[in-house]
């Protein structure tokens, strides 16, 4: 019998339908309802719920002890790929309001590790009943997990609605997989193009779905219930989309403007006499030619070039390694007004074909300059030039500089002033010397050129105006002050971050868009990338290690128990496939004022204000982001006490629930950074450095930065520093609250900001635990400052030195990053400005200008008494 394609193809789609009708006569949402039973077993929410964490646990209903009979969607057993995803969904419960008088029970640094208000959905939300189905903490955090109805009450509460989001937790996919839909079968609403996921309705049996955002009934794929590959239908409960909140589509060809970009990397060295002196041009050529294996390129498309760049342009043409005049060349231009290109051809070649003459070309790099005195940089000509090397394909700008840009385009003056800091005028030196950096990035941007400045100066380097290229172009801004290769502490740290940086993924031509439930709308978004319109934000390379803030207006009343909100980012991955990563979050809404504040997650909301604190440093000065942000706590907790808590309090207390309790101690934290504190002693390239970080962190480590980890060590338990029997992660002591109080003279303490660490040790510390930590007889002989601790054969030094490595470990918190903290010893009777640098990271002492825990504490009843 001959083969006909027309009658099989029939046949499949009766198949599939007959398939996607028999789905529905099993007790599911023929009429529109969802299945009866498609409820989430309860376990405990990412640490919610469990007796003595802070929140109550809720009851366990009947209907999930029933889940096991046979009806409608079952639960998809979860994948190999998703352990980090299981945030199940408690049950329709309101959040209670557990007032707490700040005054009357201290902040303990513990109250920092509490997950987030738990989020209490109805039952039957989503369609099946899986433990996936709502966005996790750690890719999307709200500031509210329960949203008011409308925006009269929003505004009443003063809380900001904002989502904070980290799309990647992790700097290579396979440390943190989610579940992929490689089928290319995309379901979308049509009219506010949702992509389909676990909140939406099934009508018409199956045939047809309801979108959870605006209501529109869409029509199935007829490929959706059919796997072509094994031309059999497949079982539609078990696929990703209806059991994940986190997901990734393999997009078809509809999603490509053009084929996808190579993965490109273009390398600027500063050669001038800075860069060349303090080891800079040698240690990151060496780091460049031993990551090449690092760097992503497994589909053999990646291409790398490098210009160096002092008074001239020097480029480099690299030729394919079966050329016949096989030698890497320099072709020298002067001019820097208009930089011609010489023969572009081979000035970006590929890794795998001109792999023998890269790493020729780079060990030779660093002799070609040694005996340079040239001290110019024209840093704004080389990047002019970059974006015209590259704009065709698009790729990555990774500027390695030493030197303030002082000739050619973009040529910067020494600003720095000393008597301006502290000042009200300071705010002037965090502003943008220079337009042209503004105005390039955006030209960066539209062509898909990303820039990623790595600044090594001992001097000024103007990191307020050169931090701009990053901040428009989604990059990053790196700052290493007084960087010198002599020193092996430093020559190792840039190794080790620079050579994760070049083995990290990044995702190419990228583009993230919010929809939500009709009645909402994304009004502002915080990050490094371009706001092209409205509400589209472009990433011409999309990094791993920053998050973003959206802030979420209600335009019009909400009627539905429950809002949705889906963050999707399409982008192209470093192998060349066009993926759609899609992140869906479900939050239940309220009319009343005390549901909203039980909700409310003190952790997102200090990120969002971070953000808005850093925006006003930067347009007004840190003293009017200061007043902003002390201000807004002062009305917070005015709030609370008029609506919530009876408007008289005995004795004048402070009051907020259980909750938010932390929330004075990190805007107080965020009041005492780098970034916004009050000092006179701050330059302001360490500021600005300081502000690019608040504006781009993560949340784990954002906290950790407004408010440091430290730890006792000298008599830390027993199990610290060794692995856990249960999970094998290491051990960590428990973290003590920073204040000056907990430092016992003859103790040994690490206080870690994310950034630092510092090991601190007592006046009176025993010459047995120096003898243990640092193999020396006597305190005396310690060296102070940037060091790396001894190994040694005993016990105690091998277990602080895992507590310190595990302390730094960003991937245990559940982000991606680089940073390799450098480590300090400083000794309670040693060098002061040591010592008063390590002080400043104690939040609840008074330092510099700025107010202890009890004073702001102090400061803030006045007000709120007022």
């Amino acid at each position: 019998m001959e083969y006909d394609p027309q009658a099989a193809s029939a046949a499949g789609h009766k198949k599939k339908r007959a398939y996607a009708q028999q789905a529905y006569e099993f007790g599911a949402n023929a009429a529109g309802q969802q299945p009866p039973l498609a409820q989430a077993p309860l376990a405990p929410q990412a640490g919610v719920g469990q007796a003595g964490v802070g929140y109550p646990a809720p009851q366990e209903p009947l209907s999930a002890q029933m889940s096991q009979m046979n009806l409608g969607p079952q639960p998809v057993p979860p994948p190999q790929m998703a352990p980090q995803m299981q945030a199940p969904q408690p049950q329709g419960l309101m959040n209670q309001l557990y007032p707490s008088d700040l005054l009357q029970t201290p902040f303990s640094v513990h109250e920092l590790d509490l997950p987030p208000p738990p989020i209490n959905l109805p039952p039957n939300t989503s369609v099946t009943p899986s433990l996936f189905a709502n966005c996790p903490p750690k890719y999307v955090r709200s500031t509210l997990n329960t949203v008011p109805t409308n925006s009269s009450l929003l505004k009443k509460s003063k809380l900001p609605f904002a989502l904070v989001i980290q799309p990647y937790t992790s700097l290579h996919d396979a440390e943190d997989p989610v579940p992929i839909v490689p089928d290319q079968v995309i379901s979308r609403c049509r009219r506010c193009r949702t992509y389909i996921n676990s909140f939406v309705t099934f009508l018409d049996q199956g045939h047809r779905w309801r979108c959870n955002m605006c209501n529109l009934t869409n029509d199935v794929p007829q490929a959706f219930d059919w796997d072509a590959t094994q031309q059999k239908a497949v079982d539609r409960w078990q696929r990703p989309e209806l059991n994940y909140s986190v997901v990734e589509f393999v997009a078809p060809q509809e999603y490509m403007v053009r084929a996808p970009q190579p993965l490109v990397y273009l390398f600027l060295f500063d050669v001038s006499y800075a860069a060349v002196t303090n080891g800079l041009l040698a240690t990151s050529a060496r780091c460049i030619l031993e990551s090449l294996d690092r760097i992503p390129n497994a589909d053999r498309r990646t291409k790398v070039g490098f210009i160096a760049v002092d008074s001239s342009l020097h480029y480099f043409s690299i030729p394919r390694d079966d050329a016949e005049n096989g030698e890497p060349r320099m072709l020298v231009v002067s001019d820097l007004d208009e930089p011609f290109l010489p023969t572009p051809e081979d000035l970006v070649t590929n890794l795998s074909e001109c792999r023998g003459n890269i790493e020729k070309f780079l060990e030779k790099l660093q002799s070609m300059f040694q005996e340079t005195q040239n001290g110019y940089s024209a840093m704004g000509s080389a990047l002019r030039a970059g974006h015209r090397l590259i704009s065709n394909t698009g790729g990555k700008i990774v500027v390695l500089t030493s030197s303030l840009p002082n000739i050619g385009y973009g040529k910067l003056e020494m600003r720095e002033d000393k008597k301006l800091l502290g000042t009200s005028k300071e705010g002037s030196l965090l502003q943008t010397a220079n337009s042209f950096y503004k105005s390039f990035a955006v030209e960066c941007s539209k062509v898909q050129v990303s820039i990623d400045m790595f600044l090594f100066s001992a001097q000024y380097q103007d990191v307020a105006t050169l931090s701009n290229l990053p901040r428009y172009t989604g990059g990053q801004t790196y700052f290493y002050p007084g960087w010198n290769a002599a020193r092996p502490e430093d020559a190792i740290k840039f190794a080790r971050e620079f050579s994760d940086y070049l083995s990290s993924e990044i995702g190419l031509e990228a583009v993230l868009r919010v929809r939500a439930t009709t009645g909402l709308r994304m009004s502002y978004f915080y990050g490094n990338f371009f706001n092209r319109s409205s509400d589209l934000c472009a990433f011409p390379a999309f990094p791993r290690d920053q998050a973003y803030v959206v802030e979420v207006a209600i335009d019009e009343t909400i009627n539905k128990p429950y809002v949705c909100l889906q963050a999707a980012v399409l982008h192209t991955t470093c192998n060349g496939e066009r993926r759609i990563r899609v992140l869906t979050l479900a939050l239940p809404t309220t009319e009343n004022l005390s549901a909203v504040y039980a909700s409310a997650d003190q952790s997102a909301i200090t990120a969002y204000f971070s953000h808005k604190a850093v925006e006003r440093a930067l347009s007004s000065g840190t003293e009017n982001a200061r007043d902003a942000l002390q201000a807004k706590v002062v009305e917070i907790l005015q709030t609370y006490r008029k609506e919530l808590a009876g408007g008289n309090m005995g004795g004048g207390g402070l009051q907020l629930p259980a909750n938010l309790r932390a929330l004075p101690v990190l805007f107080l934290g965020l009041m005492k950074n780098v970034g916004l504190r009050k000092s006179a002693q701050i330059p302001s390239d360490l500021r600005s450095a300081a502000l690019c970080l608040l504006s781009t962190l993560p949340i784990p480590l954002m906290l950790q930065h407004i408010y440091p980890r430290m730890y006792s060590l000298h008599d830390m338990p027993d199990n610290a520093g060794t692995p856990d029997p249960d999970s094998g992660e290491m051990v960590l002591p428990p973290p003590v609250n920073l204040s000056s109080e907990r430092l016992a003279n003859y103790g040994l303490y690490l206080i870690d900001d994310g950034q630092t660490q510092f090991l601190w040790v007592g006046s009176q510390a025993v010459p047995a635990l120096i003898d243990d930590v640092f193999g020396l007889e006597d305190k005396t002989q310690l060296k102070q400052g940037k060091t790396q601790l001894p190994v040694l054969e005993n016990e105690f030094n091998e277990r602080v030195r895992a507590v310190v490595e595990k302390s730094a470990d960003a991937r245990s918190k559940g982000v991606g990053s680089i940073v390799v903290p450098p480590l300090y010893v400083v000794r309670e009777d040693g060098e002061p400005s040591l010592k008063l640098w390590a002080q400043t990271l104690l939040v609840e002492d008074r330092a510099d200008q700025g107010v202890s825990l009890m004073q702001w504490m102090g400061l803030l009843r006045e007000k709120v008494v007022q």
